[in-house]
């Protein structure tokens, strides 16, 4: 990278890294169910609800007992259901208007990352009703006071219901984005392992190896604190220990309730610790051909690791320990091999493929260069990279032998 570009972004990040301890960081309040947060609701005298989700949730009753929990305390409620897997602007605006047309006081979202992301972009749109979203993207864009915003997941990775950041695609331009702000943070959240036991799975293993992602790219970046690194280690443990259960056992209410916790203090890293390439590259892909985004992480991320080298050897090793999948008499190169080697293993275990299929070639510098534009000088990695140097990873990961 050229020089005067490197130094820029590691004043930057270090700039950021010093005013994290001053930054309104909160948590949200952790609620056990959807019975139990009816009465919350009546206690903040909520008359009246945007239900964010999808088709898929509406379809497996998933908002059934939310509906009853706020039918039980005569509270109004209206339903979108038309997010998207990479929500979209457009879904943003039709979900703003229904709220304006219902008279809504509350977002309250159901479902994965997508709606969690739909759903602080209209308290977004709600704050600022003369801004378009585009406009909003980047960090510290919305500083009004958002509506009340509820997160209940029904899949256990994004952490979104804990972090200040929405993604949000532009379908026109092919474009993803983040909207990065403190009042983005939902005020409640919802876990309750029972809603995740549909989740097929396919989904139950990419949503898992999201929330690995966040872990380890919040461990290794250069913005941590030791509550963000403990964070970060606890939920790489909890990933390793769970995630097969989940997957091989879908309705194991430890092993769910176990992911769940790790998505969530894998969020709570990331949020303050931020990212690195591995989700530059997969926003990149997400944004040009719709791939899912824990698909995109997990495939992606023992690439990047291999890539940044022995600058995170030692890091790499460590988690390797929390892990379970070496010693700590293992020299550090080996511990942080076999720990990206675990992480292959576990896409294979659950048939994460190792490539991509759909990337075309000529868009590739078009993408490493949104993943570049995304990442410096906002993530704090471990190394940097020009999007020359990030061009390599599509033509690793694409798979064109079809």
């Amino acid at each position: 990278m050229f020089l005067p570009k490197a130094i820029f972004c590691r004043v930057f990040q270090t700039a950021f890294r010093l005013a994290l301890p001053v930054l309104p960081y909160r948590e949200p309040v952790i609620i056990n169910s959807c019975h139990d947060l009816g009465p919350v609701l009546k206690k903040e005298n909520v008359d009246s609800v945007l239900i964010v989700t999808d088709a898929g949730i509406v379809k497996n009753n998933l908002t059934s007992s939310l509906e009853k929990a706020l039918e039980n305390q005569k509270i109004s409620y209206t339903i979108y259901d038309k997010t998207q897997p990479n929500p979209t602007v457009k879904n943003v605006e039709e979900a703003f208007r229904l709220y304006n047309d219902s008279r809504c006081s509350v977002v309250i979202a159901v479902g994965g990352g997508s709606a969690m992301d739909c759903a602080k972009a209209v308290g977004a749109r709600v704050a600022y009703p003369s801004k378009t979203v585009g406009q909003m993207k980047g960090v510290l864009r919305v500083l009004k006071k958002t509506p009340l915003l509820v997160a209940v997941p029904t899949t256990a990775g994004t952490g979104s219901e804990v972090t200040l950041a929405a993604v949000i695609t532009d379908d026109e331009k092919h474009d993803k984005y983040a909207i990065m702000s403190f009042p983005l943070i939902p005020s409640y959240a919802v876990l309750d392992a029972t809603l995740t036991y549909s989740l097929p799975p396919h989904l139950t293993s990419t949503t898992g190896m999201d929330a690995l992602t966040h872990a380890v790219e919040a461990y290794l970046g250069r913005s941590t604190t030791a509550q963000t690194r403990k964070l970060a280690c606890e939920a790489i443990k909890l990933v390793f220990e769970n995630i097969e259960t989940a997957y091989n056992e879908g309705n194991n209410y430890e092993a769910r309730q176990n992911m769940l916790l790790a998505a969530y203090k894998a969020g709570e890293a990331f949020s303050k610790s931020y990212v690195g390439y591995i989700h530059g590259i997969a926003h990149s892909l997400g944004g040009k051909y719709g791939i899912p985004h824990g698909l995109a992480n997990a495939v992606i991320m023992p690439y990047v690791l291999d890539g940044y080298g022995e600058k995170v050897y030692k890091k790499l090793h460590h988690l390797g320990v929390v892990a379970g999948v070496c010693g700590e008499n293992d020299s550090i190169k080996d511990g942080a091999e076999k720990f990206i080697a675990a992480i292959r293993q576990l896409n294979r275990n659950m048939s994460i493929p190792e490539k991509l299929q759909g990337i075309i070639k000529e868009d590739i510098s078009e993408m490493a260069a949104h993943a570049e534009k995304e990442s410096n000088p906002l993530y704090p990695v471990p190394v940097l990279m020009t999007a020359e140097e990030l061009e390599q990873f599509y033509y690793k990961i694409a798979d064109w032998n079809i």
